[in-house]
């Protein structure tokens, strides 16, 4: 079934292509490429790698997901949120540990495609993965420091690196900070109708290169930039290890959640730039293949990411050759220009992650948070975001969303019962004797009947007590259990032991459906259950005559 869907998905995006729609591919990729170099040097070192590394997974990336792709606009790459995961990986396993993680984490998206789990990211409330995103532009650009500063940090956690600044005697190197400065007040200040010529990041590093080629700073740089696809570290079959693996499989794990929270959430807003809604399983396979393979190269793990997509989109993109094409402009920039990128100075590229850092949260949607003042939205966004600075960043998803069940269980437990006498100066022409009805107490519940209001419902039918009839309206009831229904069966046989007639109006099918399994309808009859509560008034009235 996927390969049929793809197999028409290109069918269609390639109907009637053209020189003219081929040109546009051209342009869009071009431009996008513009985009992705710096990004794509600067989450190469963020991640513990190399720049040359984040070319590799730029091109790989961008060639086979990119044709595999659930969305012919889908641009995918090294990404921001992704070098939060790898820099404590390469810390604690080197880059083997981080090739072997990324192969397993392309098995594990790869089967959720072929399982179809693409709709799981949809049951992770948007105020998570807010807090979810900002937490992981927190790392990021706390994991710039060193490039920064010319500092160094020790520990695995990004608490533990923050403290030891601290603790180590050190001194920055100024210069370098002065150039990481400079690239950030540049980029703010960078004219937004420049970007469709040149990115503000693009921009930003040329000059910090130029500048340093002609003063020679005494600052770290990037290095040699290989002129070869394959790099020197990378992965081979004798690195798999069973033991390697098991230790691994933690991170793998994590690396595929993030890719497919980022990818499928990179597709859904794309496609409603584009109106053309993802493939949400052909994407998970075409990640799952794509970070298989990337490894074997030397590459890092890769994403969809959603600045270049939005690139790609704006720049005219038509089909998914855009992202081939991008691919391909960098493995020419990593041929002819190495040379050159090899002076970009490491404060200039931590200048550069940390204004994507700051830029990837999602301001309007956290303005939005707070500014309506949603107490439980607030409470997923802080504990979510705190949670993915001081632990793994699955771990924070896990218990972003095990809190937005628990608000979510508290909040419908909430049970109303609003008890009220008849008024029979209210009653239709249809109640014949109203005098009848004078003892008679009405109890509208709205909530859902379970174990979770079972408790509650008693306590809250205080006011009912000496009433010949009662009346339970349940129209607001939704659904019952059988630990709700039960305690609702006991208060009846109380009442009904006392002298009080029992009867029931608005009952949903579902809950009468529930009534009849634990026993509750054979003890009060069908014909004590009414369709409203007007019904019911006007029949007991009637039984007075």
């Amino acid at each position: 079934m996927i390969v049929k869907d793809y197999v028409k998905d290109l069918k269609e995006e390639f109907s009637g292509y053209n020189a003219a729609k081929f040109g546009k591919d051209v342009l869009a990729g071009i431009t996008c490429a513009a985009v992705a170099l710096p990004l794509a040097l600067a989450f190469g070192v963020g991640s513990g790698a190399s720049a040359a590394s984040g070319l590799v997974t730029a091109v790989i990336s961008g060639i086979v997901i990119g044709l595999l792709s659930g969305g012919f606009y889908q641009i995918s790459g090294p990404t921001g949120a992704m070098t939060a995961i790898l820099v404590s990986l390469v810390a604690q396993y080197g880059l083997k540990g981080v090739f072997i993680a990324s192969f397993m984490s392309g098995v594990i998206l790869l089967l959720c495609g072929l399982l179809k789990l693409g709709g799981l990211v949809s049951f992770i409330p948007s105020p998570v993965i807010t807090g979810f995103t900002s937490g992981i532009a927190i790392i990021i650009a706390l994991g710039q420091v060193n490039n920064l500063t010319g500092l160094t940090s020790e520990g695995l956690t990004t608490v533990e690196k923050l403290v030891s600044y601290f603790r180590l005697e050190q001194h920055p190197n100024y210069t370098g900070l002065i150039i990481g400065a400079a690239v950030i007040l540049f980029m703010f200040v960078y004219p937004k109708k420049l970007t469709k010529y040149c990115p503000g990041s693009l921009a930003a590093i040329i000059i910090a290169t130029a500048v340093n080629m002609i003063v020679k700073f005494d600052v770290p740089v990037v290095g040699e930039i290989p002129k070869s696809i394959f790099l020197a570290d990378r992965l081979t079959f004798a690195d798999f290890d069973l033991s390697a693996m098991a230790n691994l499989s933690v991170s793998a794990l994590s690396i595929a959640a993030l890719g497919l929270i980022e990818s499928l959430l990179c597709g859904a807003s794309a496609g409603r730039m584009t109106g053309k809604k993802l493939n949400a399983d052909q994407e998970l396979v075409a990640q799952g293949v794509g970070n298989m393979l990337i490894p074997f190269f030397g590459g890092v793990p890769a994403t969809a990411a959603i600045a270049r997509t939005s690139v790609a989109i704006k720049s005219g993109c038509v089909t998914r050759l855009t992202s081939v094409i991008h691919a391909v402009v960098l493995l020419l920039s990593m041929f002819v220009l190495g040379g050159v990128m090899s002076q970009i100075p490491l404060s200039a590229l931590a200048g550069v992650l940390i204004v994507t850092a700051w830029r990837m949260n999602e301001w309007e949607a956290i303005k939005s948070i707070f500014g309506k003042k949603i107490k439980t939205a607030m409470s997923q966004f802080l504990i979510t975001m705190a949670a993915t600075v001081v632990f793994d960043l699955t771990v924070a998803i896990v218990i972003g969303v095990v809190f937005s069940i628990i608000m979510f269980v508290v909040k419908v437990s909430d049970m109303q019962v609003c008890v009220s006498d008849v008024d029979a100066d209210k009653l239709g022409d249809d109640v014949a004797h109203p005098e009848a009805l004078e003892k008679t107490k009405v109890a509208y519940i709205t909530g859902p009947l379970y174990f979770g209001t079972a408790n509650k419902l008693e306590e809250k039918l205080e006011d009912v007590k000496g009433s010949e009839i009662i009346i339970f309206s349940m129209r607001g009831v939704p659904l019952a259990d059988i630990s709700g229904v039960s305690s609702l069966l006991e208060i009846c046989r109380k009442h009904t032991a006392k002298g009080s007639k029992i009867y029931f109006s608005c009952v949903q099918p579902p809950v009468k459906e529930m009534f009849g399994r634990c026993g509750l309808t054979e003890e009060y009859s069908d014909e004590l259950f009414y369709w409203s509560t007007d019904k019911a008034l006007s029949a007991i009235s009637a039984m007075a005559e």
